[in-house]
């Protein structure tokens, strides 16, 4: 059905609101969004934890205590693991007890990302720094040591300082409740007081010190090194695809060249899609071979080690070849050849004009799956409610137009024909 509607004037189209909030709107809401769902999963990410992988050694051998004429086993050790496994949510903490040897395997492959470690003669210091509160001397607090992984990322860090640090002043506090009890019941009936700085010094007896496991070199910007270098090797692929695309289908004269307001029109090259695709292919090999070797000699004049220069190498070249060949497919060869060929079709056979809310579906659409895509930063999509999203608004924008045409064709019959 052929469009009667008279052509606008350019006027009228950057005179009406419409033009200029649509675009405006539009990018706001979605760019709004998408700061959301990022900075939503990173400015809290205590309260998005989920199994959080985090060792406890106990190697306390505890000690014998005597009261009243009695002897009896004191282990410290043993107190503080069971109030940690009591007193951190098991949702969001994995604290698992190990022993030395498979904690520093866990740190060392990553599957830990921090270690609590409570020492062997842990209750016997603790014993030692009751009694000398009435008795002079120095003594050293007993030490409880939380090793990070700095290898498991720079996040994992201070996360593991924080987790560490709220569950173990709890601790501290409730052994200096113990041990302040301890030296008050030997000295009743004395006439020894407990001074005012002993109070303060049991009141919080225990060292808790914090050390990085196997900690990294410098010039790897504090973990973060590997993340950039993987996110530069992202971008290589992908940008230079798409550059290469657009740069080959131009100067080949499948599309035109645009510089801003130049736009340059060349003759199509009687040259295959296959073989197109075939030399966007040979372009990003050499393409990716180059770039990898500048990241390599960039980072490394920067002062970021790499150990192993051969394989980071080998890994980003292929890494930065294998997205292009994807994008290559969609865009050079069979993304290209089948939306030109629909397009083209559609096009002469008049399908856009008879079914008029097509064209707007597939906007619809498209709009969906990017909002989709969005949302599953944070969210798990499956696969199946994202491809029926498109034949939901496809179908919806087909049927509607079908029942337009009807209506109209209603109104055409019911109106007389003037002769």
């Amino acid at each position: 059905m052929p469009d009667s509607r008279s052509p606008r004037s350019v006027t009228d189209v950057l005179r009406a609101p419409r033009f200029w909030l649509a675009p405006i709107v539009v990018v706001s809401a979605l760019m709004s969004l998408l700061a959301a769902l990022y900075l939503g999963g990173i400015l809290n990410p205590r309260e998005s934890l989920n199994s959080y992988p985090i060792v406890l050694v106990n190697q306390d051998l505890g000690d014998v205590v005597e009261s009243d004429g009695e002897t009896q086993e004191q282990n410290f050790g043993n107190d503080i693991a069971e109030g940690l496994v009591a007193g951190i949510d098991a949702d969001q903490i994995d604290l698992k007890q190990t022993g030395p040897a498979e904690a520093q395997q866990l740190l060392a492959s990553g599957e830990a990302y921090g270690s609590i470690v409570i020492p062997s003669d842990f209750t016997k210091r603790a014993l030692i720094l009751a009694r000398a509160s009435v008795v002079a001397g120095d003594v050293d607090k007993p030490i409880i040591t939380v090793n990070t992984n700095p290898r498991a990322g720079a996040f994992s860090v201070s996360l593991t300082q924080q987790i560490a640090e709220t569950a173990l002043s709890e601790v501290n506090s409730t052994v200096g409740s113990e041990l302040t009890a301890q030296v008050e019941s030997q000295l009743e009936g004395s006439d020894t007081m407990l001074s005012g700085a002993s109070r303060l010094a049991l009141a919080q007896p225990i060292d808790i010190i914090t050390t990085a496991y196997d900690p990294l070199p410098d010039g790897t910007g504090g973990g973060l090194s590997a993340f950039y270098y993987a996110l530069l090797l992202v971008l290589a692929g992908f940008t230079g695809a798409t550059i290469v695309n657009a740069l080959v289908d131009g100067l080949l004269g499948f599309t035109p060249t645009e510089f801003g307001p130049r736009v340059i029109y060349r003759g199509a090259t009687r040259i295959s899609r296959t073989g197109t695709l075939a030399v966007k292919w040979a372009i990003m090999l050499v393409v990716a071979a180059i770039v990898s070797a500048l990241y390599l000699w960039i980072s490394a004049s920067l002062g970021m080690p790499s150990p192993n220069s051969l394989g980071l190498y080998l890994y980003s070249a292929f890494a930065i070849t294998a997205d292009p060949i994807i994008i290559a497919l969609g865009l050079g060869f069979i993304g290209a050849m089948f939306v030109r060929s629909i397009t083209v079709f559609l096009v002469r056979k008049g399908t856009l004009s008879e079914y008029v809310y097509l064209e707007h579906g597939a906007h619809w659409a498209i709009g969906a799956l990017a909002l989709i895509l969005m949302v599953s930063i944070g969210v798990h999509i499956n696969e199946i409610i994202t491809g029926l999203v498109g034949v939901f608004f496809i179908g919806a924008a087909f049927i509607g137009s079908v029942m337009r045409n009807r209506k109209v064709e209603a109104q055409d019959s019911a109106t007389p024909t003037h002769v």
